[in-house]
């Protein structure tokens, strides 16, 4: 059984791959990379955190403003929306894993 703590573990390695997908695409607009770094940091504050439930909430809605932002940006690459994607979608099953 996979517990919370390596569910947000797997959270942070996708939001780090997605940080880094977005970094690398120059079709990314500016406010794409400045909310995906934030989800990052957010995913590397939660793998630390004593309040699991707290950090979780706060993972999630910077997954959610991720999630928006590369939805919405015409000029990302297809495999960057995806890992952004991915990111949103780890932070979800962790959630609901809770």
């Amino acid at each position: 059984m996979t517990t919370s703590t390596e569910r947000l573990r797997d959270a942070r390695t996708k939001t780090d791959n997605a940080l880094a997908c977005v970094r690398a695409d120059p079709g990314a607009s500016p406010v794409l990379v400045a909310v995906v770094s934030e989800f990052a940091k957010k995913a590397e504050k939660a793998t630390h955190s004593d309040d699991e439930r707290t950090a979780v909430i706060e993972l999630e809605q910077a997954g959610d403003s991720a999630k928006v932002a590369a939805e919405a940006d015409t000029g990302v690459a297809d495999a960057t929306r995806q890992a952004v994607l991915d990111a949103h979608l780890a932070i979800c099953i962790a959630k609901a894993k809770l």
